[in-house]
């Protein structure tokens, strides 16, 4: 109520809701200023990634995977080719593998030679490709979830047109600050033959260890047409010291839903 020339008069109810939803607003958004945790910088996820990725491969321990590669045409309702095959690595730096079992063309099992020969190379110097302030360049976009864990959202931009080095985005778990996802094409086209080159990597715990459990590599391949390799790892044998110092095996297998429902 308001006194005006000795005569009083009340306040409309609708300026009175109007200021209170105003103080109550200005009041929200103070205390949400305070509050808010502040975003943070590509170069602070980084640092906490490599250094966690750098004490998960401290547990590294020898394992064998069997991995199960697909080779899909344009149609993806039936592979044209299926390859089986046996990777094993020793730490710090051994792998080497053997196709256990093929059906289909014989250009499934040249591409899976060709992928796995590479893998053997990469592990005894995978600071060449790795995920480091050496070979990319970071710019933070945002945070997503993947697969229910919340994740910071990262463009990957290569420092050199290598074909090893990947151009587009990772997704760096919140909590763990370990990889969940990586996309992108690489910054160098790996032959003539390959146009469109799309590559998604995807990773879990096996075992105590963070790995890469899963691939899809799509590309338009030159008379070929489109063409799409895909990788699922279907189980480990993981080699460890048992309590009593003898050597151990531990057999893990990989849920290939949960691994689709990823993607």
């Amino acid at each position: 109520m308001h006194k005006k020339g000795g005569d009083f008069y009340v306040a409309a109810p609708t300026q009175i809701a109007c200021s209170i939803f105003l103080y109550l607003l200005a009041a929200a958004a103070c205390e949400s200023a305070q509050t808010e945790m502040p975003r943070p910088t590509a170069e602070t996820i980084v640092d906490h990634m490599l250094q966690a990725r750098a004490e998960n491969r401290a547990h590294f321990r020898s394992y064998t995977v069997t991995r199960d590669y697909k080779l899909f045409g344009e149609q993806r309702h039936q592979a044209k080719s299926r390859v089986i095959a046996e990777i094993t690595f020793v730490p710090p730096d051994f792998k080497e593998y053997a196709i256990k079992h093929t059906d289909g063309s014989g250009l499934g099992e040249k591409i899976v030679h060709r992928m796995l020969e590479g893998e053997v190379a990469f592990a005894k110097d995978y600071s060449s490709t790795d995920i480091s302030q050496d070979n990319y360049d970071f710019r933070y976009i945002g945070e997503q979830d993947v697969s229910g864990q919340h994740c910071y959202v990262l463009q990957l931009l290569p420092r050199r047109k290598d074909k090893n080095l990947l151009r587009g985005n990772i997704w760096v778990d919140v909590n763990t600050y370990l990889l969940h996802r990586a996309e992108g094409e690489p910054a160098r086209s790996p032959s003539w033959w390959l146009r469109d080159v799309r590559i998604v990597l995807l990773y879990g715990d096996v075992g105590g260890m963070w790995l890469q459990t899963s691939s899809e590599a799509t590309a338009d391949v030159r008379i070929l047409g489109q063409s799409t390799v895909v990788s699922h790892d279907m189980g480990y044998e993981i080699g460890g010291l048992s309590p009593a110092g003898s050597l151990a095996q531990t057999i893990f297998t990989v849920d290939e839903k949960t691994t689709n429902d990823q993607r």
